[in-house]
């Protein structure tokens, strides 16, 4: 029997787990939110105009939750544009600000909210694991790319 040839892989960069981690977690909030609209009650009160704990539905309101979702819609360019100092620490944070946000709001929910609620708080936790162990640069790989740099500015005319 002919041995099994092993799969190909590749190891992608830090920006992109983080990107695709804040992406999984933006789908699990629309999936919630949507699901959500099949709870009973919940259509009617948005017709009465209210927003469920937030209370009455106001523009500061719905401006508010506008925030708190265009910030993780955001975070999967802002992973892979921003430099590595700041998406290190702008993933820090916000990954715990979002884990804590989504623990917030889990007693009394809905299962289905709860299960999506854990899955979504094990997401930006890893979003924070992923941002404090990201990779640094060997300082042999830094010298060498130091004087590559150097040597190319020397030659040019």
């Amino acid at each position: 029997m002919p041995k099994a040839r092993p799969l190909q892989s590749f190891t992608p960069p830090i920006q992109l787990k983080l990107a695709m981690l804040w992406a999984s977690v933006v789908f699990c909030y629309i999936y919630g939110d949507y699901f959500g609209l099949y709870v009973p009650g919940a259509l009617q009160s948005m017709l009465d105009g209210r927003m469920g704990p937030l209370g009455p539905t106001t523009q500061n309101v719905l401006l508010g939750t506008t925030a708190l979702m265009a910030i993780p819609s955001l975070m999967p360019i802002a992973c892979i544009v921003l430099k590595p100092g700041w998406n290190r620490a702008t993933n820090l944070v916000l990954g715990l600000v979002y884990s804590v946000v989504m623990a917030l709001t889990l007693p009394g929910a809905w299962r289905f909210y709860q299960a999506l609620g854990v899955v979504e708080i094990l997401l930006t936790l890893a979003v924070c694991w992923c941002a404090w162990n990201w990779p640094k640069v060997d300082t042999i790989e830094c010298s060498a790319a130091y004087n590559a740099s150097s040597t190319t500015a020397s030659q040019s005319p």
